[in-house]
């Protein structure tokens, strides 16, 4: 069997990001390292033990290819990422307080309900809730 177990998100600044996705999102550290020359490595993942073996890299965005990347998925208001929550209402509200912007709150999107976030850091990130 083959599993997911690491998938990154190019980001413009690593530490601002990593402040970002544990302060506000709630994720905790999993790992973070210097690779030489400055080069940083962090990963977050779901806290409380939740999916243990799945991290998210929070790559660094510059570089020609990445920064592109990046920049044409968010003019296009396309989300980097989805992230799943239980209850959609309450997490925008919690979020919303949280100063976190959101270009398009919760509405019905086929078998889900959804909402766009604006991590800071140079994406949009989708929050999703099944339907029932």
């Amino acid at each position: 069997m083959i599993k997911v177990a690491m998938t990154g998100v190019y980001v413009d600044d690593v530490a601002r990001a990593h402040a970002f996705y544990t302060d506000v999102l709630g994720f905790e550290t999993r790992t973070s390292m210097d690779l030489g020359d400055g080069v940083p490595f962090v990963t977050v993942g779901a806290s409380g033990g939740a999916q243990p073996d799945l991290q998210l890299l929070l790559e660094p965005g510059q570089g020609p290819i990445a920064e592109s990347y990046r920049r044409a998925l968010y003019e296009a208001g396309i989300p980097c990422i989805v992230f799943s929550v239980d209850d959609l209402a309450a997490e925008h509200r919690r979020l919303s307080r949280l100063g976190v912007r959101f270009p398009h709150g919760p509405r019905e999107q086929g078998p889900v309900l959804a909402a766009v976030f604006d991590d800071t850091c140079g994406n949009l990130v989708q929050l999703v809730q099944p339907k029932g």
